[in-house]
């Protein structure tokens, strides 16, 4: 009779009982200001900030073009679940992290992110859900390249670092809102930015349902397991077949809004430069 060590024991256990626990895999842990949990094939994704809510930096503009294709590439994830901590969803941007925009060196890295970031959510191969509490104020095209976005009641839309900070919307947030609210709409709502509420972003097709505040990701969780039903591969090839129209349009337009963006950022800072002299 051989005799096992406990985990061997366990691991033979486990083996005759057909179940086999897989550890998380290493990108789980890879990213500090994304904490990623997995139930049943979904995967929760949450932004923070030391475990709060999520203050958008240079350094998450960096890693989250990893971060999502990270997640694209797992197949182990049947749908995900995007979303923010402390009842906030991205509030707020630290525009100092991102240095010089003026040098082009610079705002050449910051071109390449911004592109690549929506590339690799859009490539998201099963169903996206984003879950909304509080702001939404920071990169709202990440949201809107979810097939479904849940929110609760006191959450609310902007665009907080554009326009009414002196630079181009080009990295995305017109290309989706215009797609799904029309091109007046959305130039309208970047050219005067005001937080649209979630009861109003409903009513414009945008949000699909408004649940109590805090309820979000509850709600997510539930429509998410709902959709595991149905077979891998006609989720999968489903959340293909919705974004192909999104992904068409952000190859044609991206390139040139993030050049534009990059040139007003420069403007800026040369205007900003004389302002101080």
């Amino acid at each position: 009779m051989i005799k096992l060590y406990r985990p061997a024991a366990v691991l033979a256990t486990l083996l005759l009982a057909g179940k086999v626990l897989a550890a998380d895999p290493p990108y789980f842990t890879k990213y500090p200001s994304m904490k990623m949990s997995r139930s049943n094939g979904v995967l929760l994704v949450e932004m923070t900030s030391n475990g709060g809510p999520l203050r958008f930096s240079a350094k998450e503009h960096e890693s989250y073009p990893d971060a999502f294709y990270d997640i694209s590439r797992d197949r182990d994830n049947k749908v995900v679940i995007l979303t923010g901590t402390g009842g906030q969803w991205m509030p707020d941007i630290d525009f100092s992290s991102f240095g010089n925009v003026a040098d082009p060196d610079v705002w050449a890295k910051v071109h390449d992110e911004g592109d690549q970031v929506l590339d690799n959510i859009a490539n998201i191969r099963v169903p996206l859900i984003c879950a909304v509490e509080g702001k939404a104020w920071v990169h709202t095209e990440y949201c809107l390249l979810a097939n479904v976005i849940i929110a609760g009641k006191s959450a609310s839309f902007n665009d907080a670092p554009h326009f009414k900070g002196g630079i181009v919307p080009g990295d995305g947030v017109f290309t989706l809102w215009s797609y799904y609210v029309g091109p007046g709409r959305a130039q309208a709502l970047l050219l005067s930015p005001q937080p649209v509420s979630a009861s109003t972003a409903k009513d414009w097709g945008v949000v699909a349902e408004v649940t109590p505040d805090g309820q979000a990701v509850a709600r997510a969780t539930a429509l998410a397991t709902t959709w595991l039903a149905a077979p891998d591969v006609t989720r999968r090839f489903t959340r293909a077949h919705f974004v192909q129209p999104i992904k068409q349009r952000l190859v044609v337009e991206i390139g040139n809004g993030l050049g534009l963006e990059g040139v007003s950022a420069a403007a800026l800072v040369k205007q900003m430069q004389s302002q101080s002299k």
